[in-house]
C-alpha cells in the first residue's frame, strides 16, 4: 500500500540513507508508483514515501518557503471545502500537490492533525522547534508499522520495509499467530511479526535529537461516547442533515472517480443524494463467472434508473489459472493481512482501475449504521495445530471478548475497522484511491448519538433513501430487503432471497460433513450448478477440490510445508486429502492453511522459518 517509510536515529548518515532506499524500495510495487525521500541528518529524520501517480497525495514533500517545515503527507483528506495554500508557501517545493493546503494548516495550527478528516498517516518536521512528529489518522485506517530498536525508530506502511533492513524480526509470534487463525486478524495492535507493532488510532508521537520523547494522541473515542443520546427522530433530522450535507466533498478532487455499486442499501444511499448529470460517472459491480447475482441484476437497475452507465467485473479463467501468481502477490502486498480467498479481489482491483483510479464504496455502511459485526473467534479444527500454539486459542477469544465491550460504535470504527477490515483495504489500496462517506468524521460523531433502536433495524437507512429517490427505495436489495411499502409480495421475495442465500453459503463454505459425502456421491449431477452464483462470486469448495487442486496439493503436502512448527502432519495431511477427494469440506481451514505457507515462505527465510519465540 502507498505510504510514508522511514526511520529516526543517530546512526551515521550513509548507513542510516541506505536502509532508508531499501526501506523505500520494498514498497515500489507498481510502475503507475511515484516515490522519493527527504532527510535532515540534523534532526536524525530520514522519511521516504511511495505515492500513485496523480493521487492526492503525489508531490511530497511540501516545504514552506523558508525550508523550516516539511510535511510528508500520505493518504486523503476530505474538508469542508479545499483552500488554497497561503501565499507564504506558495512557491515552495510540492506546491503541485493536491494535498498543498495541509502545510499551511500545519504550521498555523497547533493541534494539527486533529482537524483532518481522512484516512491518512504523515510525518512532520519543525526545524524551528527541533521537533519531528509521526501520525495517523483517528482510526488508524492508514496504518503505520513501527519497530522501536535501541539504535533508531523504524516506521512504514508495511511491514515489509521494515523486515527488510532488521532480518531479524523475520519470526512469528505466536500469540498472534493464534489471534489470526481465530479471528482472521490480529488484535491489540500486533502484527503477525514479533518486535513490529502497529500506531494506535490518532496517534501523534513526536522525536527529537533522534529519539522518541512524547507518544501522545491528538483524540480519544470517549470525546464521542459522552454524547448524550437523541431521540429517534431527532436523530434522523442530524443524521440526514450530516450526510447530506458532507457527502458531496468526497467526489472532490483531480482524479476520476468509479462507483463500485451493490444491490446493498449503502452504496444506494450514495447514489440517492449524489446526482451528477446522465452518463457521466462509470458504475460497475463485481460479478462471478457463472451466472449475474442478484448483486449485480439489483446493482444494474439502479444505475439505470439513475441514468449512468454500469458494467460488470468478473472473477476470469485466466484469474483462476493464475491463482497462485495472484495469492503470492496479495499476501507479499498486505503482510499477510489478507487470506488467499481474497487473491482474486487483485484482479478485480486491476480491472477497476482501468475504469477509474478512484473508487467510491458503501464501505462501512453497515457496521457504522447498523452495527454489523464483522468478525468473531472461530475455534480452529481440533488437531490441526500443535498443543504449543493451541493454548493460545483460548487467550484469543478472551482478548476478543474484552474488546468487544464498551460503546458498540467504537468497536465497529476504532478495533474493528483498522484490525479487521485493514487486510482488504490496503490490497486494494495497491491499486486504487478507496473512498467512502461513512468514515466521514461528522457523521460518525452522529452515530455515537444514536438511539439503540436505530442498529436493529433498516428503516432509518431506507427512509434516507426515500427521502431523496423514492425509485430507489422501492428496488428490494439483493437480500429482498425494501421494496415498495406494502407489496403482497414483498415478505415472501424476501424469504426466497435469504433461502437461496443460505443455500448457496451452505453449498460452499458451509457445507456440512454429512452434506459433503452425499454430494461427493451424486457429483455426476453437479448439483452445485442449482445454486452457486445467486449471491457469491467466489466458490472456493468447489474451486479447491477442482480447479486449483493442484495449488492445494503442492503447497500444503510438501515435506517442507508439513514440517511447519505450528502444524500436526498427520492431521493436516488428512484434512487436505478429504477435501480433495470431495467427501470432506475443509474451505475455510485451507483458506488458513495456505495463507500461513505464503506468509512463512514470502516473510520467513528458510533458515529462520522453523522459529516460533516462545
Amino acid at each position: 500500500m502507498p505510504g510514508i517509510v522511514g526511520l529516526v536515529t543517530r546512526k551515521p548518515r550513509e548507513e542510516a540513507e541506505q536502509e532508508l532506499l531499501r526501506m523505500v524500495a520494498t514498497m515500489r510495487h507498481e510502475d503507475f508508483y511515484t516515490s522519493g525521500t527527504w532527510i535532515d541528518e540534523s534532526q536524525g529524520i530520514y522519511v521516504g514515501w511511495t505515492a500513485r501517480q496523480g493521487a492526492f497525495d503525489d508531490g511530497m514533500p511540501l516545504v514552506n518557503e523558508r525550508g523550516d517545515v516539511v510535511l510528508v503527507f500520505s493518504g486523503e483528506e476530505f474538508p469542508e471545502r479545499r483552500p488554497a495554500a497561503q501565499a507564504n508557501v506558495g512557491a515552495a517545493r510540492g506546491m503541485e500537490s493536491e494535498a498543498a493546503y495541509l502545510l499551511d494548516a500545519a504550521e498555523r495550527d497547533p493541534s494539527f492533525p486533529s482537524g483532518l478528516n481522512g484516512r491518512f498517516h504523515g510525518v512532520l518536521i519543525d526545524r524551528r522547534r527541533a521537533t519531528v512528529a509521526l501520525f495517523n489518522d483517528r482510526y488508524a485506517m492508514h496504518r503505520v508499522y513501527y519497530h522501536d530498536a535501541k539504535d533508531g525508530f523504524y516506521f512504514g506502511a508495511e511491514a515489509k520495509a521494515i523486515l527488510a533492513v532488521r532480518p531479524e524480526l523475520r519470526t512469528l509470534n505466536p500469540r498472534s499467530l493464534a489471534e489470526f487463525i481465530t479471528c482472521s486478524c490480529v488484535l491489540e495492535n500486533r502484527t503477525l511479526f514479533n518486535g513490529i507493532e502497529v500506531l494506535p488510532c490518532a496517534a501523534y508521537w513526536q522525536f527529537s535529537h533522534g529519539t522518541v520523547q512524547r507518544k501522545s494522541h491528538y483524540f480519544h473515542p470517549s470525546e464521542w461516547e459522552q454524547q448524550s443520546v437523541l431521540e429517534p427522530e431527532a436523530y434522523y433530522e442530524e443524521l440526514r442533515g450530516v450526510f447530506s450535507r458532507n457527502l458531496p466533498r468526497y467526489f472532490n478532487g483531480r482524479q476520476p472517480i468509479g462507483m463500485s455499486l451493490t444491490g446493498g442499501l449503502d452504496t444506494r444511499m450514495i447514489m440517492a443524494w449524489h446526482t451528477p448529470p446522465p452518463q457521466s460517472m462509470p458504475c460497475y459491480t463485481f460479478g462471478g463467472m457463472r451466472r449475474d447475482s442478484q448483486d449485480v441484476r439489483v446493482a444494474r437497475h439502479i444505475a439505470e434508473i439513475c441514468r449512468q452507465p454500469h458494467e460488470v467485473i468478473r472473477v476470469s479463467d485466466a484469474s483462476l489459472a493464475d491463482f497462485g501468481q495472484y495469492a503470492n502477490r496479495s499476501i507479499h502486498l498486505t503482510d499477510g493481512c489478507v487470506g488467499v480467498n481474497l487473491a482474486p479481489d487483485l484482479f478485480i482491483y486491476q480491472e477497476a482501475r482501468k475504469i477509474a483510479p478512484v473508487r467510491m464504496t458503501g464501505n462501512y455502511g453497515g457496521e457504522v449504521l447498523r452495527g454489523v459485526v464483522a468478525f468473531k473467534p472461530v475455534d480452529p479444527l481440533p488437531g490441526v495445530f500443535s498443543p504449543e500454539l493451541s493454548a493460545h486459542f483460548a487467550e484469543s477469544k478472551l482478548t476478543y471478548t474484552q474488546i468487544r465491550g464498551g460503546h458498540p460504535v467504537s468497536f465497529s470504527v476504532f478495533r474493528q475497522a483498522p484490525w479487521s477490515h485493514f487486510g482488504v483495504v490496503s490490497l486494494e489500496q495497491t491499486q486504487l484511491a478507496l473512498r467512502t462517506p461513512y468514515l466521514d468524521n461528522d457523521l460518525v460523531r452522529t452515530v455515537f448519538r444514536a438511539p439503540a433502536s436505530s442498529f436493529t433495524t433498516n428503516d432509518f437507512c431506507l427512509r434516507l433513501i426515500g427521502d431523496r429517490s423514492v425509485a430507489l427505495r422501492q428496488i428490494p436489495t439483493d437480500r429482498g430487503v425494501g421494496g415498495r411499502p406494502g407489496d403482497p409480495l414483498g415478505a415472501l421475495r424476501r424469504q426466497f432471497q435469504q433461502f437461496l442465500f443460505k443455500a448457496e453459503y451452505a453449498y460452499d463454505y458451509g457445507m456440512p460433513q454429512s452434506l459433503a459425502r452425499l454430494d461427493h456421491a451424486l457429483s455426476p449431477l453437479r448439483l452445485e450448478r442449482m445454486f452457486l452464483g445467486t449471491h457469491r462470486a467466489y466458490h472456493f469448495r468447489v474451486w479447491y477440490r477442482d480447479v486449483l487442486a493442484n495449488y492445494v496439493r503442492s503447497m500444503l503436502l510438501t515435506p517442507e510445508s508439513l514440517a511447519r512448527p505450528y502444524l500436526e502432519r498427520k492431521t493436516t495431511e488428512r484434512l487436505v486429502e478429504g477435501h480433495l477427494k470431495g467427501d470432506r469440506n475443509y474451505t475455510t481451514e485451507i483458506h488458513k492453511l495456505l495463507t500461513l505457507e505464503l506468509v512463512q515462505r514470502i516473510f520467513i527465510s528458510s533458515t529462520e522459518a522453523a522459529t516460533l519465540r516462545r
